[in-house]
């Protein structure tokens, strides 16, 4: 049913909802994706869940020696380690096996000494070159993959980061789509913990779009595995957000005039950049003043955490605060 464009699917929806037309519509793609809401809304969707390896197993053998639906006739036999490689690497896909079995018989000699074919595993690697890895590239297959490959990087599992990344690379992903999902993991869940995950991304970005495959293969791993690594911290990525709610929701104050513009004549006039503490000229160049707008200035939107660099980050905001205050109070 995913082959029918939206128009289609809507002329059918009068005729399903009056119960003129029973449809009854199959789809190798996420229906949610891909058929109407108005015709799902009116349907009852069952999901096919792929082939376990057991039951492959038992449609290869009856593939091969059932003389009416199979191909007995031909007197082939499977050894029992070639009938579990081709269970096992079809990936639940049925069609897939039984391509590969049918290749087999068809293609393999006859043994001299008995007279039968003989599928054994070295047969059965020939005929499946390649495992069927259940991902397409605009259905759920990709968004949960893509999903699993974030979290993965984001909970510190380097194995099942780089497990799903060869996946991706493995059934066609466009490398720089990785790439970019590599810097935007980088930002939002390193962060600060370690500003040096960011620069690895980005510069293995650049490095994939000149290099191309397979050896960008190696230059994803490398970035999937440091950020996979590094010390976490969300607290950039929180801090925008909450600026952005404030930006949002509450009032525009005007820049303090002590920070507006001063370099056109008759700023000073207005009161542009009086009153402005250049830090340079202070100890540990730091002075306390007012940055943000009336109003606002005990907000806080960025919170350092104790993870990684940002440690020390936080650690060297809280001396310079400390040593105004020392100064303020020997005076």
């Amino acid at each position: 049913i995913h082959r029918f464009n939206k128009s289609q699917q809507d002329y059918l929806l009068p005729f399903v909802e009056d119960g003129t037309l029973i449809l009854i519509g199959a789809t190798t793609e996420n229906p949610y994706f891909e058929v109407n809401g108005a015709l799902l809304s009116r349907s009852i969707v069952f999901e096919l869940k792929a082939l376990e390896k057991e039951d492959v197993k038992e449609l290869i053998l009856r593939a091969v020696r059932d003389e009416k639906k199979g191909m007995g006739s031909y007197h082939a036999v499977i050894d029992d380690e070639a009938a579990d490689f081709l269970a096992d690497v079809s990936g639940g896909d049925a069609r897939a096996a039984l391509n590969a079995v049918e290749l087999g018989v068809l293609t393999t000699e006859r043994d001299q000494a008995d007279g039968l074919i003989h599928i054994t595993l070295e047969v059965a690697q020939e005929c499946i070159q390649k495992r069927a890895v259940r991902y397409d590239k605009d259905g759920d297959n990709h968004y949960d993959t893509i999903s699993a490959f974030i979290k993965s990087m984001r909970g510190s599992d380097p194995d099942a980061a780089v497990y799903y990344l060869a996946r991706m690379l493995y059934a066609g992903e466009d490398i720089k789509f990785i790439a970019r999902r590599i810097m935007i993991c980088a930002a939002e869940d390193v962060g600060n913990a370690d500003p040096q995950a960011l620069t690895v991304a980005v510069s293995a970005a650049q490095a994939v779009e000149r290099i191309g495959m397979p050896e960008a293969q190696i230059i994803l791993s490398q970035a999937v595995l440091y950020v996979a690594t590094a010390p976490k911290s969300n607290s950039a990525c929180n801090a925008v957000f909450e600026a952005m709610d404030a930006v949002k929701n509450q009032r525009s104050m005007p820049v303090p005039a002590h920070l507006q513009d001063s370099h056109y004549g008759g700023s000073a006039k207005l009161g542009h950049g009086i009153g402005y503490k250049y830090a340079h000229n202070y100890p540990n160049h730091y002075v306390k003043q007012q940055y943000l707008p009336d109003g606002m200035e005990e907000q806080v939107f960025y919170h350092p955490s104790e993870n990684g660099y940002e440690s020390k980050i936080g650690e060297h905001m809280r001396f310079l605060r400390e040593s105004v205050r020392d100064d303020s109070e020997s005076r």
